[in-house]
């Protein structure tokens, strides 16, 4: 581990996790999110030049995760829903928006996914039609990370009606325009998400990312690049399942012996480790194809995720299983690393659909 990622761990644990413990369950953490942003973690995921650093991403969310779930989360939330602007955004409102996010003085949240349109991007129906100089968008979002209380979001809506992913545009919303709303929601971990509701919001021209219908390539441009991250963090969460699985069962004794003297015991957490160092090589190739421009790139950002989360997913129960019931109790590290990790699998594209994604990759070969 390098002397930066010693420093982020430590950050993290002696800041970070007690701002994410003291917040709110299922409300956006304002101290935590400026926390981030004065520790200046923010900033390599962000870059004014617009040349973010897939390894670096990477580095700091398994290091953030390893410490805290939570506090992982609000990371990977401030930067996905900035990136689009990053990336695609006028000169203007990048400098409004990004610099406010990555000095973490704005919440900000990637307002992709429909109550009827999930992995499939395509189906998105939230509408955009224009009025006089802009937009004015009507619909709803659903399950989006800090909505309602996100101060902007990347909004995803239709401009050209049955076009597929070819008649979507992206735009920025800004939380106080008139028509705005929403609600929480309640999920198994209880992160900051909720609906976003947008009653003829009125989004002027130049809050649109891109250009006008194509928005599915602005989406898939911040994926790419957040797919691996997303791996990443995984692997954070799923190191810290394992550590504890480790100390647990090296203290623990049953009949007489340590839990570790038995091969059931630690066979399992052999496999475990191997399985999430193997997730970890991955996560770095994928990152590491995306920042030298490889051409594999959203393959390799597929298999990392799918691969990671999936790995994360076994790594948690499998430290549950050798911990027994101690571990399912309310508040236990590893009964809150099995609800933190669960929806890996879902967000930023289902597993399925990442496999369908490597699929058509090697049939187009």
């Amino acid at each position: 581990m390098s002397a930066v990622e010693t420093e982020i761990r430590r950050l993290a644990r002696d800041v970070l996790a007690p701002l994410a413990h003291a917040g709110e369950p299922g409300r956006v953490n304002r101290p935590l999110i400026r926390a981030l942003g004065e520790h200046r973690l923010l900033e390599p995921v962000l870059p004014l030049d617009g040349k973010t650093s897939a390894r670096e991403l990477c580095r700091i969310r398994e290091a953030i995760a390893v410490e805290s779930a939570e506090a992982e989360t609000a990371f990977a939330c401030q930067g996905l829903g900035t990136h689009p602007i990053l990336l695609h955004g006028p000169a203007e409102l990048a400098s409004r928006w990004v610099t406010a996010a990555a000095a973490g003085e704005a919440v900000a949240a990637f307002a992709l996914t429909e109550p009827e349109a999930g992995s499939d991007v395509a189906s998105l129906a939230l509408a955009a039609e224009p009025e006089g100089t802009g937009w004015r968008l009507t619909g709803v979002k659903k399950w989006i990370s800090n909505a309602p209380e996100a101060d902007f979001y990347t909004v995803f809506a239709r401009t050209t009606a049955g076009a597929g992913a070819r008649g979507l545009t992206a735009f920025v919303v800004e939380a106080d325009a008139e028509g705005v709303s929403g609600r929480s929601l309640s999920l198994v971990a209880p992160h900051a998400i909720g609906t976003l509701e947008l009653d003829g919001v009125l989004v002027p021209q130049e809050n649109v990312l891109g250009d006008v219908d194509g928005g599915f390539k602005v989406a898939m441009a911040t994926l790419n690049v957040f797919r691996p991250s997303v791996g990443a963090g995984a692997v954070g969460m799923a190191q810290a399942a394992l550590d504890a699985a480790v100390a647990y069962t090296g203290e623990r004794e049953a009949f007489g012996r340590r839990l570790q003297e038995f091969q059931g015991v630690s066979h399992q957490l052999a496999d475990a480790a191997a399985r999430l160092e193997a997730a970890r090589a991955l996560v770095a190739k994928a990152a590491a194809a995306y920042d030298e421009g490889a051409d594999d790139v959203p393959k390799l950002s597929a298999m990392a995720k799918l691969v990671a989360t999936e790995t994360a997913q076994q790594v948690v129960d499998t430290a549950i299983q050798v911990h027994g019931a101690a571990a399912l109790e309310a508040g236990h590290l590893l009964e809150r690393l099995y609800r933190d990790v669960r929806a890996l699998r879902i967000y930023e594209g289902a597993s399925e659909i990442q496999r369908e994604i490597i699929a058509r990759r090697l049939y187009s070969a």
